[in-house]
């Protein structure tokens, strides 16, 4: 699942989100199953699952949907879109979240 690509300081930064990005890109819209873990020192992914579960760490506690607005502001900006094209569809007050994002 992992694509490698090099960053501007010629270093590899892995990508792995970008099978769905693909996805997202071709249809315009995707539904992603997210587990996270909130408290964490950064927000970012952590592991893509056999099922194709995204485990993200997210850098806010889980208090009072904190989290899970760090969440929407963090996939609008790896799939280049605006938070409101970011839906939570089930799992707001768990860890494993449905995700809908769409394009335009």
């Amino acid at each position: 699942m992992r694509c490698l690509e090099r960053n501007r300081a010629g270093g590899i930064k892995i990508f792995m989100l970008s099978k769905f990005k693909k996805q997202f890109y071709g249809k315009g819209e995707i539904y992603l199953r997210i587990k996270v873990r909130a408290g964490a020192a950064k927000t970012d992914v952590r592991e893509i699952l056999e099922d194709e579960t995204i485990k993200i760490d997210i850098a806010a506690p889980p208090i009072k949907g904190k989290a899970n607005q760090e969440l929407v502001k963090f996939l609008a900006r790896e799939f280049e879109i605006s938070g409101k094209n970011v839906k939570i569809i089930s799992g707001a007050g768990d860890r494993v979240k449905l995700i809908r994002v769409i394009y335009g």
